[in-house]
């Protein structure tokens, strides 16, 4: 058994140190120092050159390092009788909620009104545009783990809840719906909407000027699922007519962010650097080597990916 390590900008050395802790005697490759290429059984793969995958006449089992696995339906030649899986950790989990509590809060409760105040030297509360909990409404789209997770929070925290999905969805606490209809009800009721959508071809520019027009005047927008997902001209146009108050966004789509891109410079728009929840290789290794053991044994694998959802 022989697992290659297929991610050239994704400290590929610490994963494999990571892995040969869990187990010695597994053969571990890091791309591109690697010959025999008919010896690798496994993949471990962020943003891997196209065609590479489909060099490895042995390979059975592609895992993802990251959540996501659009990067993977990138690749024509993408071989058709290998799993794919992908990654669900808890602590991935975790940090995700953090950052989108963070910036929930951070327009619940007018923040970025608040430092434009702090620069002019304005005492002003907003006590008329403060509004409790109860009364602000929150949509999701996308109710994976992540989403599920976030919601989930700040349903807890008495906020009005409401998630978008592909296929029904039952979640204490949150208003789910799916289908085109659903949409339609849940961006009406959105006044802070946060995208964690898996990108396929029907997402795929989903955060475009008629979904902000189907949103409450003023509303906000959280992106931290792809940046595939935002047409950016429109989120720009939409900023500048007042349709969307602020944006803050994650994931864009050439990263790094171009230094001349208009987002770094746009007074409503908050960029972090895909840093949103970051993949830590000590605890998701646990995993991988654990979908090792259960391909040896015959066992089902955790988290595979349907290749006719993409996710």
């Amino acid at each position: 058994m022989t697992l290659l390590i297929l991610a050239p900008n994704a400290r590929p050395k610490i994963w494999a140190r990571e892995i040969k802790l869990l187990d010695p005697n597994l053969d571990v490759r890091i791309w591109p120092n690697v010959d025999h290429l008919d010896d690798i059984t496994y993949a471990l793969v962020w943003d891997a050159p196209k065609g590479i995958l489909s060099s490895l006449p042995n390979l059975r089992i592609i895992f993802s390092m990251g959540a996501g696995v659009d990067h993977f339906f990138l690749d024509s030649t993408l071989p058709e009788n290998v799993t794919i899986c992908r990654v669900v950790d808890s602590l991935l989990t975790d940090a995700m909620c953090e950052y989108v509590i963070l910036h929930t809060l951070r327009y619940h409760r007018n923040q970025p009104e608040l430092e434009k105040q702090q620069k002019s030297h304005t005492w002003n509360d907003l006590s008329d545009k403060q509004i409790h909990a109860k009364d602000q409404t929150i949509g999701f789209l996308g109710m994976g783990e992540l989403g599920k997770a976030c919601a989930t929070i700040l349903a807890e925290m008495k906020f009005s809840v409401y998630g978008w999905s592909r296929s029904p969805k039952n979640i204490s606490g949150v208003s789910c719906f799916h289908g085109t209809e659903g949409l339609k009800t849940v961006l009406q009721k959105s006044k802070i909407l946060i995208c964690l959508l898996p990108l396929t071809k029907e997402t795929k520019g989903i955060l475009n000027a008629c979904l902000f027009s189907k949103l409450p005047k003023g509303a906000y927008l959280i992106n931290a699922g792809r940046g595939q997902h935002l047409v950016e001209e429109d989120l720009l146009s939409a900023l500048d007519i007042g349709q969307l108050s602020y944006a803050t966004l994650d994931v864009f789509n050439e990263e790094p962010l171009p230094v001349e891109h208009p987002f770094w410079e746009h007074p409503q728009i908050t960029i972090t650097p895909h840093n949103a929840s970051i993949t830590d290789p000590k605890s998701v290794s646990k995993q991988i080597y654990e979908n090792i053991r259960r391909e040896a044994q015959k066992i089902p694998l955790l988290n595979t990916v349907n290749r006719r959802l993409e996710y």
